[in-house]
């Protein structure tokens, strides 16, 4: 029988950063709407602010598939949660808190965006963040980005512990 991870200090990192960075998410894309879509609302240097709808998937993918999308974000997050509270044990991640944040922000990101999915007076994704010639993104996209390269640096670079034993191999 699986047995949930109910560890609190871990679970209460993952709640309060999930918390916190989905108000941020939220709040910024509130406020980036008050502007008109494709309003320019600050450039400096390769930095800029501007108001744009994305009703696809990363880099406008998938366009018009919103739906689709939003059913992909439900599994995703009760995948996550899923893996997090009975499989994590059984199938750790090398690098146990690393690998723990980057779930926690994939989370995150996930439900930043299907937040937007599903608010009908919203036509997709806001994204407003330009840097160089990298396409639009917003702070949940930042969260997903991030935590997908922490969870590929801890499968690809942290080693794990081998248990040591006094007793002979057979």
């Amino acid at each position: 029988m699986l047995k949930a991870d109910l560890h609190p200090l871990r679970w209460l990192f993952f709640f309060i950063t999930t918390s916190l960075l989905v108000t941020a998410d939220q709040f910024s894309k509130a406020w980036i709407r008050t502007y008109p879509e494709g309003s320019v609302i600050f450039q400096k240097g390769f930095l800029r602010i501007v108001h744009i709808e994305n009703s696809g998937a990363a880099f406008g993918m998938l366009q018009g598939f919103s739906s689709a999308l939003m059913v992909f974000d439900f599994f995703a997050l009760a995948g996550i949660l899923v893996y997090l509270l009975y499989f994590r044990q059984r199938y750790p991640f090398p690098g146990f808190k690393t690998s723990w944040v980057a779930f926690t922000l994939i989370f995150t990101g996930t439900l930043g965006n299907l937040i937007d999915r599903l608010n009908s007076s919203v036509n997709g994704i806001t994204d407003f963040l330009y840097l160089g010639p990298w396409p639009a993104f917003n702070v949940a996209d930042s969260c997903i980005s991030i935590g997908v390269v922490l969870l590929v640096f801890s499968l690809l670079f942290i080693k794990e512990k081998q248990p040591t034993t006094n007793r002979e191999q057979v």
